[in-house]
Formats: structure tokens, sequence, C-alpha cells
């Protein structure tokens, strides 16, 4: 168990860490407005979230504008307030499964327009995405803007039954990336927004795609595991030196 200078030293990683990607998440062009989210459970005893709040532009986001809340999203520290949907996703989602530290939800353009597509799903076409096999979840129906804890619930659903799963598109609607560090989920979210990329811009031509063969795409998929936690904190520290 983390003692309390530990403890508070975390957290000032996890304000330093999430503040960042919230800003690079604006820098690549990966959130809509001010209404996406991203959220980091706290090490420690207690169910304790820190979140962005309502209201600031991505692009102004500081570690100290970030808001620590309870598990029943009150604000304990920090100015603002829970945006509805933040607060009703965020917290299922990391109930849902506790290996997930780091929770990262945008409308991102291009994996978003996955979403939009009846069956849309990330076709095994491209290197980048093999890195994803097996990892992502398909929420099917959309329920509207998650403002009640019922449908924040009903998005974490498949996450919860399927441990395995780190990146979920909702259709009609966008995606969730998450991980067990800031930097693991938003290797996702940036990879995942590129493979969705390569795939709407190769589908664009009309041409069938050239799917991976099986044994090929399994051997891939590995080889990215056997890197992922190194390579995407190496990746991470790089990014944040842009912002």
């Amino acid at each position: 168990m983390l003692d309390r200078t530990q403890h508070m030293a975390s957290i000032e990683k996890d304000r330093i860490d999430l503040a960042a990607a919230i800003r690079l998440a604006a820098h690549f062009d990966l959130h809509e407005g001010i209404c996406n989210h991203f959220s980091v459970q706290c090490d420690g005893p207690d169910e304790l979230y820190l979140i962005n709040a309502y209201g600031w532009h991505w692009t102004e986001m500081t570690p100290e504008r970030l808001l620590l809340i309870d598990g029943d999203g009150q604000v304990l520290e920090g100015d603002g307030e829970v945006e509805a949907s933040a607060r009703n996703i965020h917290i299922a989602s990391h109930r849902a499964n506790p290996r997930h530290k780091a929770i990262l939800h945008v409308h991102m353009p291009y994996a978003t327009s996955i979403s939009m597509i009846e069956g849309g799903r990330l076709l095994m076409a491209h290197q980048t995405a093999a890195r994803f096999h097996g990892r992502i979840g398909y929420e099917e129906e959309f329920g509207g803007i998650a403002v009640t804890k019922e449908e924040g619930e009903r998005i974490a659903k498949e996450a919860k039954e399927n441990a395995h799963i780190d990146c979920m598109f909702l259709a009609n609607h966008g995606v969730v990336c998450s991980g067990p560090s800031v930097a693991q989920a938003f290797d996702d979210l940036y990879y995942l927004e590129r493979a969705a990329r390569q795939q709407v811009l190769a589908q664009s031509t009309g041409l069938p795609l050239k799917l991976i063969p099986d044994d090929v795409l399994n051997l891939t998929a590995e080889q990215f595991r056997a890197d992922f936690e190194v390579y995407s904190k190496k990746h991470f520290e790089a990014l944040k030196r842009l912002v």
C-alpha cells in the first residue's frame, strides 16, 4: 500500500500525464469541442479519479485544471464541474475493468467514421491495424447521449464481459481506448486513428482491401504485444515534449 507521500506523488504524475494526453489529443485533432473526456483512476484504497473539467478547451488543459472526483462523481479537488456523460461513462468503464487505469473517450474523425457504417469494423489490412487484433470491441447500438448512469453502464457492458478488450467502437458515437497507463491508452488512441485513416483512404479507392492472412496477423499482433509497454512509454515521453 502506498504511504501518503507516495500517494501524492502518484496523483501528481497522473495529473501531468493526463493533462499532456488531453493537450496531445488537441494537437493531433482527435478531440471534438469541449465535450470529450479522459480519466485516470488514482492508485490507493479509495475510489478516486482525475478527469477533465467541463468547459475548458483542450489546448488550455494543465495538471491543476483537472478535477479529482470520487466514485459518486463528486468533486473533491479542483474548480469546475464534471460533464454528465463523462461521469457516467468513465466511472462505469473503470469499474467494468479494473485493469484500465486510464480511459480516453473521443470522437476522432476516422475511427468515428467507421462507427457510422452499418456493420463497420476495423479491418486487418495494414500492419498498424494488426496491433489491435483481438483487443477491439463493438457497441452495436446508439442509446443517445450518456446523461444517465444506466447508459454509462450499458456502454461499459462489453468491456466488463470481455476483459481482453482495450478499444471500443461506440455505434454512431466515437471510440474509447483504455489501458493500464496513460501512455498505453494514448498510444492505442493515436494508432487507432492512424489505422482507421489508412482504412478509410484505401476504401475510398473503391478497390477491395488486401487482408493480412490469419497466421501472419497473429504473429504481427504478438510482436506488437511483446514491445507494447516499453514502446508506448517511450512514444508518450517523446510526444509530451511537443506540448
